[in-house]
């Protein structure tokens, strides 16, 4: 696999503000969080597994080749109804996500120029972000402060800061790796990856990010090349910048739906995911189940008791007998992450994989 630094040069030729080279990440402290200053993102209950020690984290720290900032986060966004989303087709991918009976759908167009909308579904406030390098939509809430893009990249990785502490948290990790907040778990929850057509379908009277975004972007122009048909960064077996650790049990832009826990990760491709409809997975003991959404072609997670039975089914998921659809079986829900491989085994070298 080899490597191609033009990240900068990709984001201006997308007319983004590509300013400066950013510097290494900050050396921060290891600090418990308990001892953090208050106005960070709120904490989790548990970390979830990380395969490296943070000093191994932050010394594959590398710049992005653009400045903190220089990729502005939507601190404002300005939500719209699905009926006046005319600016998206139905093969457009979104991101979607229902908190509190309100769904809403983020195009990864816009996000691809921003990678972060500082937002508030169902009251909360919450980060939805996007690292268009690793292919990984995720969430989190974020408290009284607000996320931006440092400029540096760990694994290819956006690495987001916090404006309360300026603490350094990788997205895939969820864990801030260096600065007051180091070792603080995001409470996350996963995003669907689909596209507009689909999203609308489901969600009729939901709302989409606007294109009004406050900053002057060619949205129509992804820096990197095309999910349709899949051209440039994302057809190609090459990187940017190097993995954590190369794996070569897949194509290293084939797309995985992983799943962690505080002890391990598992993953399984989206092609089998696609075909098997339900995958039972075990990290060290623990259950879980990641489950497909034929309708939104979108996987959903879930943590499952021992003795349940969960099958695919002609009608959905069969869950002790009885059929109900993929985005409400009876469990805990559980993050799953679609990410491309070689970002995914880079964080998680070892991962167990159902390919």
């Amino acid at each position: 696999m080899g490597y191609r630094t033009t990240r900068r040069g990709a984001m201006a030729l997308a007319g983004s503000a590509a300013t400066a080279l950013a510097g290494c990440l900050g050396a921060g402290s290891d600090a418990p969080a308990a001892s953090a200053p208050a106005g960070g993102p709120p904490a989790a209950d548990r970390s979830p597994h990380l395969a490296y020690e943070r000093d191994r984290i932050r010394e594959g720290v590398v710049s992005g080749g653009v400045s903190k900032d220089g990729i502005p986060a939507i601190d404002d966004p300005t939500v719209v109804d699905a009926s006046s989303a005319s600016f998206l087709r139905d093969e457009d991918v979104v991101f979607g996500v229902v908190r509190g009976g309100t769904a809403t759908a983020y195009p990864r167009a816009v996000l691809v120029h921003h990678e972060i909308v500082n937002d508030r579904l169902d009251g909360v406030p919450v980060s939805v972000t996007y690292c268009p390098l690793t292919g990984t939509a995720m969430g989190f809430e974020r408290g009284a402060t607000t996320f931006g893009v440092s400029g540096d990249l760990v694994n290819s990785n956006l690495v987001m800061y916090d404006r309360a502490t300026d603490s350094r948290w990788p997205q895939m990790l969820g864990v801030a790796v260096s600065g007051p907040l180091a070792g603080r778990p995001l409470r996350e929850f996963d995003l669907r990856w689909t596209t507009w057509g689909r999203w609308r379908a489901r969600h009729p009277d939901g709302g989409v990010l606007s294109r009004e975004t406050g900053y002057v972007r060619n949205y129509g122009v992804d820096p990197y090349g095309s999910y349709g048909p899949r051209r440039g960064y994302y057809a190609r077996d090459d990187t940017m910048f190097p993995p954590l650790t190369s794996d070569d049990r897949l194509p290293a832009k084939r797309v995985v739906v992983g799943v962690r826990t505080h002890d391990g990760a598992a993953a399984v491709t989206r092609t089998r995911l696609r075909r098997r409809g339900v995958v039972d997975l075990s990290i060290d003991g623990e259950r879980l189940v990641i489950a497909h959404d034929d309708a939104l072609d979108a996987a959903y997670g879930y943590r499952v008791p021992p003795a349940a039975t969960v099958t695919a089914g002609e009608d959905g998921v069969v869950v002790d007998g009885a059929a109900r659809p993929a985005a409400a079986l009876p469990f805990a829900r559980w993050p799953a992450v679609e990410a491309m491989w070689f970002a995914w085994a880079g964080f998680y070298p070892g991962t167990v994989l159902h390919a």
